[in-house]
């Protein structure tokens, strides 16, 4: 059974989605990062770096337990160890690493600081909550583009919509309307809500 460790952020429900999709047994261990749980030794001594989420995974590629971090390569590690939402050929791969790249490198960050200076900021900071959230609509408009040509962002269902879905659940946070706005990507935000899956990976930690 994989260890869990998370919280209810969207990277952390990035990965409880993907168990949920593949069907791998799991436990829940609920890191509150609003009491700084993440910077405890035993869970500093699963991930370095102090955030979440991390799995430990007691059969890993060698027999042996593996603790592993950062949500992107959580999920890339699922999808190789259970053979879904990674495409075999080559091409289809590389289509799925880079929209997964493209959450890891711009929307998490981006949309996390549009979060942040929006709702969380002890003062207000106006440039900081047009920068960001400035590039959080040019992100969603990329996004949009993409969606209107394609059913999931790498064309199937995969990991990289995993990723990207739980940060646009927040769109309210960021002052967006996807409905208005961006409609393919409101069209995809549906489809992937619909996924039954996707529903309980979401609920997680309870």
């Amino acid at each position: 059974m994989i260890d869990l460790y998370t919280w209810s952020t969207p990277n952390g429900r990035k990965v409880s989605i993907m168990l949920e999709e593949c069907g791998l047994p799991y436990r829940v261990h609920p890191i509150d990062i609003s009491k700084g749980d993440q910077f405890g030794p035993d869970y500093v001594a699963i991930n370095p770096n102090s955030k979440i989420p991390a799995i430990v995974d007691p059969q890993g590629p060698d027999g042996r337990p593996l603790a592993l971090f950062e949500s992107g390569a959580i999920l890339v590690y699922l999808a190789d160890k259970t053979g879904l939402f990674m495409p075999a050929d080559a091409v289809g791969r590389y289509q799925v690493l880079q929209w997964l790249m493209f959450q890891m490198g711009g929307i998490g960050p981006m949309f996390g600081q549009t979060h942040h200076f929006r709702r969380f900021a002890p003062e207000p900071v106006p440039y900081a909550v047009d920068r960001y959230s400035k590039e959080t609509r040019r992100l969603y408009g990329v996004l949009d583009k993409r969606l209107a040509e394609v059913e999931y962002v790498a064309g199937a269902y995969s990991i990289a919509d995993m990723a990207i879905y739980p940060w646009c659940q927040r769109s309210d946070w960021q002052g967006v309307d996807l409905a208005a706005d961006f409609p393919s990507v409101k069209r995809w935000q549906d489809a992937v809500a619909a996924r039954p899956a996707v529903a309980r990976g979401m609920a997680v930690p309870a």
